[in-house]
C-alpha cells in the first residue's frame, strides 16, 4: 500500500475496538488455548517489557519492521520480534520502554516515531514476561542502525504480503511446552514466526483490516 495513502486511514484506528485474545488464540495451538485461559496472573508476578509495531516507508510503499534477536541463553534466543525489551526503573511508562528499546536496538530515535495507540498486552509463559505493544509510525524513510549483540537481521515486512491471508501457515514444531505439535504461525519469506510475536501480529493484523 502507498504510504501517504495508508496515512489518511491512520485517524480511523483508534476508534477501532482491539480484537485482544480473540486475535491472539488464532495464533496459538488448539490445546493450549484453555491453559491461557485459566491463567492466575496475580499469583505469577510477570516481568513487565513493551515492543514497538513500527510502520514505515520504504520506496513510497508501507512497511512494518521485525528484528532476527541473536543467539543466547535464553528462550528467545534467535527468535524473530518487534524492537522491545525489558521496562526499566527511569522509563517513565511502558510507551517510554518501547520508544527506548526500539532505538538501543536499531538505531530509530523516539523523536522520530509517533505514537498512534497502545494493544492488548500479552502474557509470555516461557519467560514470565508482561509484554506491552504500541502502534507507532515513521513517517520518513528509515536507515536502520542495528545492535549487533542483540539483533542478528532485520525484516522489513510490505503491509500488503502481512495483510494477505496466505502468509498464515501451520506448522510442526517443539516449543517450551510440547514436542513435534502443530502450531498456527505467520510465513515471511523464509521465516517462520509464531508464539507471542504472531500473536501481537494477529491482533494488528485485525485491526489494520478494519480500516484498510
Amino acid at each position: 500500500m502507498d504510504f501517504q495513502n495508508f496515512l489518511e486511514y491512520v485517524p480511523k484506528l483508534v476508534n477501532v475496538p482491539l480484537p485482544a485474545k480473540e486475535a491472539h488464540f488464532k495464533m496459538v495451538p488448539f490445546e493450549r488455548i484453555e491453559n491461557l485461559k485459566n491463567q492466575d496472573l496475580k499469583s505469577l508476578n510477570p516481568k513487565t517489557a513493551a515492543v514497538m509495531m513500527l510502520l514505515y516507508p520504504k520506496n513510497q510503499r508501507t512497511h512494518l519492521v521485525l528484528i532476527v534477536r541473536n543467539s543466547y541463553k535464553g528462550v528467545h534466543s534467535a527468535q524473530i520480534a518487534f524492537p522491545g525489551g525489558k521496562y526499566e526503573d527511569n522509563d517513565e511508562n511502558f510507551q517510554n520502554t518501547a520508544l527506548r528499546e526500539t532505538y538501543e536496538e536499531i538505531g530509530i530515535h523516539p523523536n522520530q516515531i509517533e505514537i498512534i495507540m497502545p494493544f492488548t498486552n500479552l502474557y509470555i509463559q516461557a519467560s514470565n514476561f508482561m509484554v506491552y505493544p504500541f502502534l507507532g509510525i515513521c513517517k520518513e524513510e528509515i536507515v536502520f542502525v542495528p545492535d549487533g549483540n542483540e539483533v542478528v537481521n532485520i525484516i522489513e515486512l510490505p503491509l500488503h504480503v502481512f495483510l494477505n491471508d496466505n502468509s498464515i501457515v501451520t506448522t510442526n514444531m517443539s516449543t517450551s511446552y510440547a514436542k513435534n505439535i502443530e502450531i498456527p504461525a505467520f510465513k515471511i519469506n523464509e521465516h517462520i514466526v509464531w508464539g507471542a510475536t504472531a500473536m501481537m501480529l494477529s491482533e494488528l493484523k485485525e485491526v489494520l483490516k478494519k480500516v484498510l
